[in-house]
């Protein structure tokens, strides 16, 4: 059955209006409670790390929570469903699934403060390096600290467009509104001062902080939707970017590519340029399994915590991907599932009327096994509500997404797997596309060998041609997950498609 789509033309700017209004309300200029004062502190390069931890611990707060949900559930590649008015929430997940949203949805506004507290970090950091003697660890954590702050306004002119910039902290101007194109120009503008003071080296030292080629990643990002932000062109100052990276030869495409998400994903994972630590333990914050999986898959993937059975991707989504020996095709659950021997099935012990809550024969006490097959398919029993059910053929609805594959040493629901949130794939795509959109490269690569050495690791064949339609389809199967989805729609002119026909 259609679902509604009629207000998707709502963008996350229109809701923001009232929060820019009442930017007030997040303290922006919060004192740094510290024993270490400028005559003690900030000498070494452990004690600069210790000093920029905030800036770190911030990003991981909501990043793979308020702001993917913003990025995916509101895109065709995720859905969080209800069952039986289970995950209902006042509507705030199918809020932007429908594109319905307001400053009142909890993760419009979460997300927001996350974005804005992470500024406000990098701004009190960066003071109190000031007060610190000129040398090689001020000025190379100084570019980091920029570097991290462009990428906070990035997120957040991403997502909500006009923008206030953030006045330097001790400055008691209010902050004000700026255009997406002020705020452009000023992520470029950090970005390119902060560049060269950036570490040049790729090492488990320098993980989770910005160096030279986190830069470059994010600049590509700038400029391949330049023309989405301020109506200019800049796919050449994107491949530019792009071959900063892949002439620096410090990234590489994985040889696997459910290794770049895998529990013990890392600084070992030459194809990641920057990702957001996380430890089930002592760096909470990513549940991609607990949400993403069928209770039962607790079994075969020998969990210590039950999943919550709530986060699917739309047909139309899944249907992307067509070749059967795809090895992207890991990161996806569908059809009859086994436990991790492959063989054994995994049943679960249930009545008729269990199976199928619509079940009318009087033998509906009947006890029975159900193999647990995971549906293709997305049916609605209250449109309104995205609700399926939650009988046992509605908790198998949809198809799941493991590509962060479950961590079965978590006792929390929390995972261990670093979040990616730029990779050498990327880079190797967004240079296709911005060929494909006209740009010029002096080294004269072609959008087909881009794209074909993604296909080559995925095991599939290569491609004689590449335009932007199955660019944006390669895109689609590489990319999934990622959080990047709502910004290639947009991109790709496709935000207000129509999806979600079950």
């Amino acid at each position: 059955m259609p679902t509604n789509h009629t207000s998707r033309f709502l963008t996350l700017a229109t809701a923001l209006t009232a929060l820019l209004t009442a930017a007030g309300c997040t303290d922006l200029d919060a004192p740094i409670e510290s024993e270490y004062t400028p005559s003690n502190f900030l000498s070494t390069p452990e004690q600069f790390i210790a000093a920029s931890g905030p800036v770190y611990s911030q990003m991981r707060g909501e990043v793979a929570k308020a702001y993917w949900n913003l990025q995916e559930l509101s895109t065709d590649e995720a859905v969080i469903v209800a069952r039986n008015g289970n995950y209902y929430d006042g509507a705030r997940y199918q809020q932007l699934s429908l594109h319905t949203w307001n400053p009142q949805n909890e993760f419009v506004r979460v997300a927001w403060e996350w974005g804005f507290s992470g500024i406000s970090t990098c701004n009190r950091t960066l003071a109190l390096f000031q007060n610190t003697p000129d040398g090689a660890f001020k000025t190379q954590f100084t570019a980091e600290l920029r570097t991290m702050r462009a990428l906070y306004y990035y997120l957040m002119m991403d997502l909500y467009g006009n923008i206030p910039l953030v006045p330097e902290f001790g400055s008691t101007e209010q902050p004000a509104n700026a255009s997406r194109q002020q705020v452009f120009d000023y992520i470029e503008r950090e970005l390119k001062e902060a560049l060269p003071n950036l570490s040049a080296e790729v090492s488990a030292q320098t993980y989770g902080r910005p160096t030279q080629s986190t830069a470059q990643a994010l600049l590509a990002k700038l400029y391949l939707n330049a023309e989405v932000y301020t109506g200019q062109k800049k796919y050449s100052e994107a491949i530019a970017a792009c071959n900063a990276i892949i002439k620096g030869k410090k990234h590489s495409l994985a040889a696997n590519y459910m290794d770049v998400f895998a529990v013990e994903n890392g600084p070992q994972v030459s194809e990641i340029i920057f990702a957001v630590p996380f430890d089930a333990n002592l760096a909470q914050g990513n549940m991609m399994s607990r949400f993403a999986l069928h209770q039962q898959m607790k079994d075969k993937f020998n969990l210590l915590f039950t999943p919550s059975n709530a986060s699917l991707t739309w047909p139309e989504f899944f249907a992307l991907y067509k070749e059967p020996n795809d090895t992207r095709n890991q990161q996806w659950l569908s059809g009859k599932q086994y436990l991790g021997d492959g063989r054994t099935p995994v049943l679960i012990a249930t009545t008729k009327k269990g199976l199928d809550s619509r079940y009318t024969g009087a033998d509906g006490n009947d006890k029975i096994n159900y193999h647990l097959e995971l549906s293709d398919k997305l049916t609605f029993r209250d449109p309104a509500k995205f609700d399926v059910g939650n009988d046992e053929l509605g908790k198998a609805q949809g198809t799941r997404n493991i590509k962060y594959y479950p961590d079965k040493s978590s006792t929390s629901r929390d995972q261990g797997n670093d979040l990616v949130l730029l990779r050498y794939a990327d880079v190797l795509l967004m240079k296709a596309e911005a060929l494909l959109r006209g740009g010029q490269d002096p080294d004269g690569a072609t959008p087909k060998d881009l794209v074909n050495q993604l296909r080559t690791r995925a095991q599939v064949p290569a491609l004689a041609t590449v335009d932007l339609n199955s660019l944006f389809e390669e895109r689609s199967r590489e990319m999934a997950w990622e959080g990047w989805r709502r910004n290639d729609l947009i991109r790709f002119g496709k935000w207000e498609s129509v999806w979600g026909r079950a």
